[in-house]
Formats: structure tokens, sequence, C-alpha cells
């Protein structure tokens, strides 16, 4: 038997076929450069949709992927919802399992640009977690740039993040909650307070209080990633740090017992030739 979201896929070709839309599932598999034998197996509940036929699907026949995963809202996006949606360009396994992609600090310009070329994404590194919640959804890793949300992330930090749905924007973020946020120009990673109902806009809030808070409109957002993961470099055990930062004070000490002496000379020496001076 096919699984949830494929149930949910035969229901969109089915609407398709009985709307119009597509006159045949043959017409439909050749117009999302599918075999229509395998589109056949799937109809028939021998096999499951792969990420890429429903990518494909979304993006011809505007379906609403949140409806495909989890159920919820319209089986199709209106236009004015579709309007600013943009498919995401995903890497699979040999499996049609999807990977996690990569996006290092120096293609983070690249990846926020206004059109991604596909081959960008897949030339990006990939991976595979063993944790089921990586199985589901779309996910992407970031490196963190900057000092901002020190003490929480630190630059050369990853973290690994959801893939939120524009239509879940209004409800789906949570105040308080880290989120990397894909502008037309910028990554970002920030702690960020919903006020989408308010005045379409989120505020991004910095750890470091340092940075002050700003905010930015729903419509400069290309997405959002909700982060539920972080990778650090590995440091060194507790004893080690306790040793380097004793060897950094006993240092510290040193140069300042040292210029301590030196500003005891000089005074002597500025004495010294004072009182010449006056004799």
């Amino acid at each position: 038997m096919s699984n949830i979201v494929t149930q949910r896929f035969i229901k969109c070709h089915d609407k398709l076929k009985s709307d119009g839309t597509v006159r045949s599932s043959r017409q439909f598999a050749l117009s999302v450069d599918y075999l229509p034998q395998s589109l056949s197996e799937i109809l028939k509940g021998r096999r499951d949709a792969t990420v890429s036929l429903m990518e494909k699907t979304i993006s011809k026949y505007k379906v609403n992927p949140v409806y495909l995963f989890t159920g919820d809202g319209p089986m199709f996006m209106t236009e004015e919802e579709n309007q600013d949606f943009r498919t995401l360009t995903i890497v699979t396994t040999v499996n049609e399992d999807e990977r996690i992609v990569h996006v290092p600090i120096p293609a983070q310009a690249g990846y926020a640009a206004e059109h991604t070329d596909p081959n960008f994404i897949q030339d990006l590194p990939s991976y595979v977690l063993p944790d089921y919640k990586y199985k589901v959804g779309t996910h992407r890793s970031f490196d963190v740039a900057g000092d901002s949300m020190e003490p929480t992330l630190f630059e050369g930090d990853k973290v690994v993040c959801s893939y939120l749905e524009p239509t879940l924007w209004e409800t789906g973020v949570k105040s308080n909650y880290v989120y990397v946020i894909i502008t037309r120009a910028d990554v970002l990673v920030q702690r960020v307070s919903n006020l989408v109902k308010e005045s379409r806009q989120l505020e991004l809030i910095s750890d470091n209080l340092y940075y002050e808070r700003t905010t930015i409109k729903l419509n400069d957002i290309r997405e959002i990633w909700y982060v539920r993961a972080r990778i650090s470099p590995f440091l060194p055990s507790p004893q080690n740090i306790k040793n380097l930062v004793r060897e950094e004070v006993f240092e510290l000490r040193k140069t300042m017992q040292q210029q301590s002496r030196l500003i005891e000379n000089l005074n002597a020496t500025i004495t010294q030739l004072v009182n010449q001076r006056r004799d």
C-alpha cells in the first residue's frame, strides 16, 4: 500500500483529470517528464511517488506542498499564493531519499541570489544524517558567520534546518526560536519575533546584545528555515581549557609586572633628571 503522501499525490492527479486540466494520466506523466508506465504503478498503489516527481508536479500544476506533505490547506495554490513561490532544488540518493544540502559561507551570496541555478545547488556538498526526523521533509545546513548570535552560536558552527513553507509563515514561525532567513541578498541566522499578523514583518533578534533589533518585511524574504540542530567544532577537554586559561593569565601577569617595573624605572629616571636640573 502506498504511503499517505503518495495517496494525496494521487488525489491531486485525479482532481487535475476531473477538472480537465489534463486529458489523461499519460499526458500528465509526459508533462512532468515522467514515464507513463511508472505513473501507472503509482496510481495502482504498487509504488510511491518520488520526491522529484512531486517537485515537478508542484511547479507545473501549482499543487500546494503543504497539503501534499501534511494534509492541511487547499489542494492547489491560488495565483496570489503562487506569485512569490520558489520551488526548491533538492539532491537525492540513488534510492530517491533526499540529502541535506550544505551552504558554506562562500556560497551564501549565490544561494541568496534572485535566480538560483539548479546546477548551483547540485554542486554544493550534501550528506545524510541517521536520525529519522531528517528523512521527512527538506533540510539544509548553513555555516554561521559573524558573532551576532554569540553565545548561542559561534562563527564556524553549522546549523541544520528544516524548510518552512511560505503558507505556514504566519502561524508556523515561533517567536524566540532561531531561524535562517534567506533574503534577496543575504543569509541571516537570527532569533525571531513573529509580527506577521500585525505588520507583515519579522523582528530579527541577536543574542549578542551589542547588536540592535531589526525588522524585515515578508516581501523581502525568500525562504525561512527552522534551526533544529547545531554542529560545532570539537573543543579540548575542560581540563585543557583550564590549563590554557591559566597559562594565558600567567603570561598576562608577567607582562603586567614587566610594564610595572618599566614604569618604576621611568619614574626614577625622571626624578633623577629633575633633581639634576635643580642642582
